[in-house]
């Protein structure tokens, strides 16, 4: 991503979330203990789910992967953004901008297939339990995961190259906190028709795709629940569609706000607030969701916990066995792998 004649401005300075250092000193303790949280909380998900062979199911091999999404997602925008606000100069490399605006798209375009997926796994689970094994195979499931980074990666791409073609020629002052395309696409001297358009279609059809694979699927599901007599049934399904469901709202109002919307239409403190939400908050809620709201999860930490403890008693009782030894014999030889299917 080299400089070339299309552009006359070899870098780009991110103008950030406000100009009182007062405020940017608050912001970055904020911002540092949110992406601390974030690394710590989508980490433990990952660790988890790896360790604990009740985990092993499609619903968690999904889940793993949006917590490794998330982790990544904010990697991408949060660092920059901590040493912006520290930073006496601003400013991020004409290629960075297009880097970071790579996996920022990658990322969010990937989770949005990802949540789908997960959408259309709650919908076997619990309109064709009996089949849910046989459907929702390793090969399946594998698939759906690759598909989702490969069309992700597609679309970033396509979006970046696009971005390539534009024209930068006097400022190079970006009146945002990251490489975001609604910004960089202010600052073009050319004509950015073509450009808008094809970013709205690429990212509207995946999101328009999604949700109708989320809605579908919930529409199902919600029709399925009501047609189960009992209500500690009902209390059960809902219970296992609860989190995911909740994520997606979070996730796709604040986008829907951002994104689907003319130029004209940009705001640019409005728009700042929403894009802290998704690319810094909402990936630090996602495994407190998860977590907090699933009692498998706890249930999971909980053995995991007790497993340790039971490993410390042994080595204490008996110096003369190895601590690692006695966890790998405790937690068995395949918790160290992830699997589909436990």
């Amino acid at each position: 991503m080299d400089r070339r004649n299309n552009t006359n401005v070899p870098d780009f300075i991110l103008v950030g979330l406000t100009d009182s250092e007062e405020v940017q000193l608050v912001l970055f303790h904020i911002l540092l203990l949110i992406y601390l949280v974030t690394v710590l909380g989508n980490a433990g998900m990952i660790l988890i789910i790896h360790l604990d062979l009740q985990l092993h199911t499609p619903m968690y091999f999904f889940l793993s992967h949006l917590s490794f999404i998330d982790l990544s997602y904010s990697s991408v925008i949060t660092p920059k953004t901590l040493e912006n606000l520290i930073a006496s100069t601003k400013h991020i490399s004409f290629g960075g901008c297009l880097a970071q605006m790579y996996f920022f798209v990658f990322l969010g375009a990937t989770e949005f297939l990802l949540l789908s997926t997960m959408a259309y796994d709650r919908y076997v689970a619990i309109c064709k339990p009996l089949q849910y094994p046989l459907i929702m195979s390793p090969l399946l499931c594998c698939s759906l995961i690759i598909s989702s980074y490969l069309i992700g990666s597609s679309e970033s791409l396509v979006n970046v190259m696009y971005m390539k073609t534009l024209h930068f020629c006097d400022s190079n002052v970006v009146h945002h906190f990251f490489c975001d395309t609604t910004p960089i696409l202010a600052l073009s001297c050319t004509d950015t028709h073509d450009v808008e358009t094809m970013i709205f279609i690429l990212g509207g059809s995946t999101l328009v795709a999604s949700l109708i694979t989320i809605s579908v699927s919930y529409a199902s599901i919600l029709s399925t629940i009501l047609k189960i007599n009992s209500t500690s049934g009902k209390q059960k399904a809902f219970s296992t569609c609860a989190s995911h469901l909740l994520g997606v709202t979070i996730l796709y109002g604040t986008l829907i706000f951002t994104y689907l919307k003319p130029r004209s239409a940009y705001s640019l403190g409005k728009d700042q607030v929403a894009s802290v939400f998704y690319t810094i908050v909402i990936p630090m809620l996602n495994p407190l969701i998860y977590s907090l709201r699933n009692k498998e999860v706890k249930k999971a930490v909980v053995r995991l916990l007790q497993k340790r403890e039971s490993t410390r008693l042994q080595v204490r009782m008996n110096p003369s066995i190895d601590e690692s030894s006695t966890c790998e014999a405790t937690l068995g030889p395949n918790a160290i792998r992830y699997l589909v299917h436990g």
